[in-house]
């Protein structure tokens, strides 16, 4: 019989020592809080930097397959200067980014990297605003060569405000 071992597998290892830090976190957080900081976006090898980053953290990511995160702005973002003065809206194509981001992160692993080469069918039926906590989804649908499609979905509570399907490009890292 097989016995838990706080040690990852090295083939997973970076990916696997976080997402078990995440998960001790998250059980200690349980006793002691509700908030919690788990994986960086960066630690799991998502090459973007401020201020070009739209994940905040990552929740659960199952390499080749799925991510989950979220994303806050503070409203503080010169973007908002401009969308819109005294009413401001996050811009569809930045919580497409996001989402873009976080399937990166979900086909992610070792030595891979992508590149966005297409949104298809993208809808925001709601607006979301500063301040917002956006949990943000990425599942694998399909692979054909070195396209790799992902459905995505954002959500603020249990409202969703985009969702669509991205294609990504798998590029030498």
């Amino acid at each position: 019989m097989a016995s838990w071992s706080p040690i990852p597998p090295s083939s997973h290892s970076r990916d696997s020592f976080c997402l078990l830090r995440t998960r001790w976190r998250r059980f200690i957080s349980s006793v002691e809080s509700p908030a919690v900081s788990l994986c960086t976006p960066e630690s799991l090898g998502l090459p973007h930097r401020e201020p070009f980053i739209f994940v905040d953290e990552v929740n659960e990511r199952e390499p080749g397959l799925s991510a989950t995160g979220t994303k806050t702005f503070s409203g503080e973002e010169p973007m908002f200067a401009g969308h819109f003065p005294n009413d401001p809206v996050v811009p569809g194509v930045i919580l497409t980014e996001a989402l873009a981001q976080m399937a990166g992160l979900a086909g992610g692993g070792e030595g891979r990297q992508f590149l966005l080469s297409a949104i298809r069918s993208m809808k925001f039926p709601v607006a979301v605003r500063p301040g917002e906590r956006i949990d943000l989804y990425a599942q694998k649908t399909g692979v054909m060569g070195g396209l790799w499609m992902f459905e995505v979905r954002a959500t603020v509570g249990e409202q969703v405000v985009a969702e669509g399907q991205i294609v990504l490009n798998e590029v030498s890292a």
